[in-house]
C-alpha cells in the first residue's frame, strides 16, 4: 500500500492512476493518522515552497513523515515533494525545509536557458539505484520547475540533469528516502517504472 499525502499541494490523482494502471494499491488521504501502518508513502507538490511547507506543517504532515522515516518506512517526494524534504529553499523569500536531506533548493540562473525547465530531459545516473532499477541510463522524464535541490551530501544524488549551465540534482535516494524532481506520472513507460520500483523496493 502507499500512502499519497494529501496536504493541499498536489496532483494527486494522477498520481493515483498511475498506481492503479500498474496494479499497485494506494490511498489518497488528509489525515496523517492514517500514514501509521504503510511502508511507503508519496509527497507529491505542486505550488511554492513557503506555502507548502506551511500547509505540512499545519496539517501534521511533517512529524508524521520524519516519524515514518524514522521508523524505516520508504519515501517518494515528487516535484515540490522532492525539496520540501531539505533544509531550506531560496523561494520567495528564506524558508525551512524539513531537513531530511541536508541541502538547500536554489533557483535557476542562466543566461540561455528559458525558465523554468518546461518539458523533457534526461537523467545521468550517479550511483546504482533501486529507483531507476532495470533502467537505461539517459532515460528522458517530464520537468516543470524553476528551482533545484543541491544536497550537502553527494551520495544522497542518484542521478543529475543538464540544464541553464548545470548538473543539477534530479534524484535522490539514501536511507529509505527517494525523491525525483520530475514528474514520473507524466513521464510515460520510465516514469511508471520509477513508480513500479518504488512500490516493489
Amino acid at each position: 500500500m502507499v500512502f499519497i499525502a494529501d496536504y493541499g499541494a498536489g496532483n494527486l490523482r494522477s498520481v493515483q492512476k498511475a498506481f492503479d494502471y500498474l496494479g499497485v494499491n494506494s490511498v489518497v488521504s488528509s489525515d496523517p493518522g492514517k500514514l501509521v501502518g504503510c511502508k511507503k508513502v508519496l509527497l507529491p507538490g505542486v505550488g511554492a515552497f513557503g506555502q507548502a511547507i506551511d500547509s505540512l506543517n499545519r496539517s501534521g504532515f511533517t512529524d508524521a513523515v520524519r516519524e515514518h522515516v524514522d521508523k524505516g518506512g520508504h519515501l517518494l517526494g515528487i516535484c515540490l515533494g522532492m525539496q520540501l524534504l531539505l533544509s531550506e529553499s531560496e523561494e520567495m523569500g528564506s524558508h525551512s525545509g524539513m531537513n531530511l536531506v541536508p541541502g538547500k533548493v536554489r533557483h535557476f540562473r542562466s543566461a540561455t536557458d528559458k525558465i523554468p525547465q518546461i518539458g523533457w530531459n534526461s537523467i545521468q545516473m550517479q550511483k546504482e539505484s533501486l529507483l531507476f532499477r532495470g533502467m537505461p541510463d539517459g532515460s528522458f522524464f517530464y520537468f516543470v520547475h524553476s528551482y533545484y535541490c543541491e544536497p550537502e551530501d553527494n551520495d544522497a544524488v542518484a542521478a543529475v540533469t543538464w540544464f541553464a549551465g548545470n548538473n543539477f540534482c534530479s534524484a535522490i535516494e539514501k536511507n529509505g528516502i527517494f525523491a525525483v524532481q520530475f514528474h514520473p506520472e507524466k513521464s510515460s513507460e520510465a516514469g511508471l517504472q520509477v513508480l513500479k520500483n518504488f512500490a516493489g523496493c
